[in-house]
């Protein structure tokens, strides 16, 4: 839910450590396997723009995994208010399948945001059947304080940059999450739905307080 200016989304999805920059070594077009001062001795080979874009995307967690838990959120429940505020409104199922979670585990994550004042069910105007969960109008002053440093500071980036070069930037915006999406429909259909944490991983693993 980490914004650029005028709402860009982010959300918390975060990307593994690992994930290969468009261009790497671990991708098409990579620099065939030089490390960043274009060495090819015994050291492992690196590529600085991969590295450039693993700092990138651990950033982006880290900022999603701070705010949500400013914001009094466990990190499921952040990524799940930020879908509801981005799109105006999903049904339960639909919060399922963006989710990953159980059909009884978004019931409960939608109470929690209920409870907390965040967002409340409403019947669907063009089907009574239907119950929409949406953000209730005004109670996100908490959730717009915490992407404020963010929205500012990307903002201050984004005004160093042509209008044709932002452009650029946000067509790759817009190529990348769907990209990133069908990489974690991947991850779930490969791990059949399991979740696993190490061993310590406490409560507030996630990032926020449950």
């Amino acid at each position: 839910m980490a914004d650029a200016p005028q709402g860009e989304q982010t959300g918390a999805e975060a990307a593994a450590p690992g994930t290969p920059a468009p261009g790497s070594s671990d991708s098409a077009g990579g620099n065939g396997g030089t490390d960043s001062a274009g060495g090819t001795g015994g050291a492992p080979a690196r590529d600085a723009r991969r590295d450039v874009f693993r700092d990138y995307v651990d950033a982006v967690g880290l900022h999603g995994m701070a705010a949500a838990e400013a914001a009094g959120l466990h990190a499921s429940e952040w990524y799940a208010l930020s879908r509801i505020t981005l799109t105006g409104g999903l049904t339960s199922g639909e919060l399922a399948a963006g989710t990953g979670l159980t059909t009884g585990a978004t019931t409960r994550l939608i109470d929690r945001l209920e409870r907390a004042g965040y967002v409340r069910r409403t019947a669907d105007p063009a089907d009574r059947r239907k119950v929409v969960v949406e953000a209730v109008p005004g109670s996100l002053a908490a959730v717009e304080h915490a992407v404020g440093p963010a929205r500012r500071r990307v903002a201050d980036v984004l005004a160093a940059y042509t209008p044709e070069q932002r452009d650029l930037i946000f067509d790759y915006f817009s190529r990348a999450t769907p990209a990133f999406r069908e990489a974690t429909e991947e991850i779930r259909t490969a791990s059949g739905g399991r979740r696993t944490r190490p061993a310590t991983a406490g409560p507030h693993a996630a990032g926020g307080p449950l």
